[in-house]
């Protein structure tokens, strides 16, 4: 595997969930349009950007360990698929995208150290 395609396996997902992540943070910003107080609408986007926060955890345990990030990006799908009784695509097909691409990254890290 040449140089190119490790630094691709290894950015590549990495760049798209942080881009994954503030996509969904704009889904927040309705909460400023409801004519809430400042403690609501404080309150309401907390709540909102739930999702992000998950999202980003889960970037920042598989940057370090990528088979567990891929196995949580993966498990974040499937339970949006679960939550949204399978009409949740346009959310759950970019984290099972994204828990893909960090399972090729840990394979190719993994056959790197095996020689």
């Amino acid at each position: 595997m040449n140089t190119n395609t490790k630094r691709l396996l290894y950015w590549l997902p990495r760049v798209l969930s942080i881009l994954f992540a503030l996509f969904i943070s704009i889904f927040a910003l309705d909460v400023f349009g409801e004519g809430y107080n400042f403690w609501e609408t404080l309150v309401a986007l907390f709540m909102h950007l739930i999702p992000t926060f998950i999202i980003v955890i889960a970037l920042l345990i598989a940057w370090r360990w990528e088979r567990v990030g891929a196995a949580l990006f993966i498990a974040l799908a499937i339970f949006f698929l679960v939550m949204s009784e399978g009409e949740g695509w346009i959310i759950a097909g970019p984290l099972l995208l994204l828990g893909v691409l960090f399972w090729f990254d840990w394979l190719a890290e993994a056959r790197l150290k095996t020689g």
